[in-house]
C-alpha cells in the first residue's frame, strides 16, 4: 500500500486482499496506514500458506527501500492503484459507516 504521493509504503499479510484493501481505503487499516494515508494498492503477491506469506512479508520488510520500489515497478511501472476500480465511493462510505457502527456497539 502507498499514499497518493508515493512517499511511503506498507507491507502486510492478509487472507482476504479485497476486504483488507477496502479497510485501508476506508481508513480502518493499521495505525501506520491511517497515519500516512496509505490507500493505494501498488503490488501484491499470492502465496500459498500463511507461514510462507509471513516469511515473505518479513523478507520484504528487511529490504532496502530502493529494492522494494524496483520490485513494485517491475509489475506496475506507472505506480497505478491496482484497486482503484474495486469499490465505488458509495461502497467505501457504507463500509465506513458499518465500521463506525460496530465500534460504537462494542463500547
Amino acid at each position: 500500500m502507498s499514499n497518493k504521493n508515493r512517499t511511503t509504503t506498507y507491507i502486510g499479510v492478509t487472507n482476504d486482499l479485497e476486504r483488507r484493501v477496502l479497510e485501508h481505503k476506508s481508513g480502518f487499516g493499521s495505525v501506520f496506514t491511517k497515519r500516512y494515508n496509505l490507500h493505494d494498492l501498488l503490488y501484491y503477491e499470492s502465496i500459498w500458506g500463511m507461514q510462507n506469506a509471513i516469511d515473505r512479508e518479513k523478507q520484504l520488510k528487511n529490504w532496502h527501500k530502493e529494492w522494494k520500489w524496483n520490485l513494485i515497478k517491475e509489475d506496475n511501472p506507472l505506480l497505478k492503484d491496482l484497486a482503484e476500480d474495486w469499490f465505488t465511493e458509495n461502497e467505501i462510505a457504507e463500509f465506513k459507516e458499518m465500521m463506525r457502527d460496530s465500534e460504537t456497539s462494542s463500547e
